[in-house]
């Protein structure tokens, strides 16, 4: 039995990051494996026990509005621009809508109508800590990953403010006027939250700019901002800390040459500790009596909000926006529940239960206890409603994008970034074996032999913002930068590192500089990408060697192995890529090429 909250935290975050490694490598959602080992570890040792419910409740708090914080500064405005009427829509209309029907729906169940306002508040949300490792996995079109995106960050504070208007609404029912107090509870909510917001935004944006902070500390100032604002402003106006975070994070994101990549990188390695630990925890919170006994109530539920609630508010919030048919459908079947439903929902069970110890009044006292019993049943209905909604939509949305034409479940297409001629060759024999492929390059030549092949290419400098933010990854895999710049190379492939994982990511070998000793000359190996091709050449003598060489699609099997091919050609050919069924990988010195698979290679050419 584990009593020692440091071993509880230590053995919490293990899991947590083990979780989150074994849904990558199976390819699932990683919050259903972090609810299943949270409520199995709730079995043995429950965090309330080890840690008490006041810290837990703070911890779970503070952890959401940082990761409120790290995914709202991924909020650039520039991703919406053409979307700006359907963000709004999204994030307003929908929400109104969606709020009124799974009210309506708590009520039908037989809620009490506080409860079954408070149970729609809680469950409008979606939530980056669901919708971004779906998105990583997916990979869909960037206009519905901006559009899914925005609405899981902003929606989050919106929901956790209608639950505290709920709540509050609630515990002033038996003053002179309620109405007065709900909207003073919003209006301060409001100004506090874009208030705090903007001036510690200013703040960090000034310290930033005029280097007054070094870069080593730029991280660990952002996130001490980040909970600075949280705690001041919950201070003034109950649980308004989220949309302050939001409004903050989503503010620096736009500030022009404001650069914090860095900073963003740091946020998302603590937010994969963040989210594993806090599933994990409060999932070990529900009890197995618990969850059987709202059940019935929990599969009812779901199947409403899967099969009614979203889709309606979202077709008709979205009416008359720029949203495509296909687009509406897809955000109709994509509302995974995350970790502010379960942990707002948590919290204000406990605020009931806190409310009805001060009340002075026996009648209203007993009221609150009742909702409070109540509320805490319906913990466990919300942990059934994630695990549900994430398994239903996690597992299921692919299919469906990839028929919308969205996204792809298992990506394979390349990015060749280069103008040369044998990129375009190249690329033609790897489009007619139904492989998708986009040339990056700013030279009209290489554009027009691209379009004349029936290849998609994108006319961009290889490091301009358009490319390394803004280019449509759907579908992509793999990134070879090809350009007769090493240092160009090295830099895009860095950044497509990011995105695409350094798994995926190749530069051409780097050309030593003359005359100086290699220690000096070698480009330090965390600074470059994987080198492609058998062999691996250098750009100058890659292209003068593909002048006089065709590109060629060979079939290897048992009977004609990749060594045959080899001593055909006397080993002057180049081994570029292999497609094997619709698995497309890069070769490499170190490949072992084995089976039936097609080889794409430049050989000699006949005379």
């Amino acid at each position: 039995m584990i009593s020692d909250p440091a071993s509880y935290l230590a053995l919490v975050t293990a899991l947590g990051v083990a979780c989150q490694v074994l849904a990558w490598a199976v390819r699932i959602p990683s919050i259903l494996i972090l609810l299943i080992v949270g409520f199995g570890l709730g079995q043995v040792v429950t965090p309330d026990a080890v840690l008490g419910r006041e810290v837990l409740f703070s911890g779970v708090s503070l952890a959401v509005g940082i990761i409120l914080f790290e995914g709202s500064l991924s909020l650039r405005l520039s991703d919406i621009s053409d979307l700006g009427r359907s963000t709004v829509r999204l994030c307003t209309v929908t929400v109104a809508i969606a709020w009124a029907l799974i009210t309506l729906t708590g009520w039908l169940l037989g809620f009490p109508l506080e409860l079954a306002l408070l149970v729609g508040a809680v469950l409008v949300v979606t939530g980056p800590t669901v919708i971004g490792p779906i998105l990583r996995q997916l990979r869909p079109t960037r206009r519905i990953a901006a559009l899914l995106r925005w609405e899981g960050i902003v929606v989050d504070p919106i929901g956790a403010i209608l639950a505290v208007l709920v709540f509050q609404a609630v515990l002033a029912r038996t003053s002179a006027d309620p109405v007065s107090a709900v909207l003073t509870s919003l209006g301060t909510t409001i100004v506090t939250a874009v208030l705090i917001a903007l001036v510690l935004g200013v703040l960090l944006e000034q310290a930033i700019k005029r280097h007054l902070v070094p870069d080593f500390l730029h991280g660990a100032v952002f996130l001490a901002a980040a909970v600075g604002a949280f705690a001041l402003s919950n201070s003034i106006e109950s649980e308004s800390g989220l949309l302050t975070v939001t409004i903050m994070g989503v503010f620096l994101a736009n500030r022009p040459n404001l650069h914090l990549e860095h900073v963003t990188q740091f946020k998302e390695h603590l937010q994969v500790l963040l989210v594993g630990i806090l599933f994990i925890v409060l999932a070990g919170r529900v009890s197995p009596e618990a969850v059987v006994e709202v059940a019935p109530v929990a599969a009812v539920f779901v199947l409403a909000l899967v099969l009614a609630v979203r889709p309606l508010s979202v077709f008709l919030g979205l009416v008359g926006t720029g949203a495509t048919k296909e687009e509406r459908r897809l955000l109709a079947f994509m509302a995974p529940r995350g970790i502010v439903a379960a942990a707002v929902v948590s919290i204000f069970a406990l605020e009931l239960a806190h409310a009805a110890e001060r009340a002075s009044d026996p009648e209203h006292a007993a009221r609150l206890e009742h909702l409070g019993t109540e509320a805490a049943q319906m913990v466990p209905l919300v942990f059934l409603v994630i695990v549900a909604t994430v398994a239903i939509y996690g597992l299921g949305v692919g299919r469906l994008a990839e028929r919308l034409g969205l996204a792809t479940t298992s990506p394979q297409g390349v990015i060749l970034a280069g103008g040369d001629e044998w990129i375009v060759r190249v690329a033609k024999a790897l489009g007619d074996v139904g492989v998708d492929v986009v040339i990056v390059t700013v030279y009209r030549a290489a554009l027009q032999r691209a379009r004349m092949a029936g290849m998609r290419v994108e006319m961009a400098n290889l490091l301009s913002d358009y490319v390394v933010r803004d280019m449509d990854l759907a579908g992509l895999k793999t990134f070879v930068a090809a350009t007769d710049q090493d240092e160009r190379n090295t830099i895009a492939a860095r950044e497509f590192s990011h995105f695409l994982g350094r798994a995926h990511v190749f530069q051409l070998a780097v050309a030593p500089a003359e005359h100086v000793g290699a220690d000096r000359t070698e480009t330090a190996s965390h600074l470059t990408a994987r080198t492609p091709f058998a062999p691996a050449l250098e750009y100058k003598e890659l292209t003068e060697r593909a002048k006089h060489m065709d590109v060629r699609r060979t079939s290897l099997t048992a009977k004609y192995t990749y060594e045959d091919f080899r001593r055909m050609y006397g080993g002057r050919a180049i081994a570029l890529f292999t497609v094997r069924g619709r698995e497309v990988g890069v070769v490499t010195e170190k490949s072992s090429l084995e089976g039936e698979l097609t080889l794409i290679s430049l050989v000699p050419r006949e005379d």
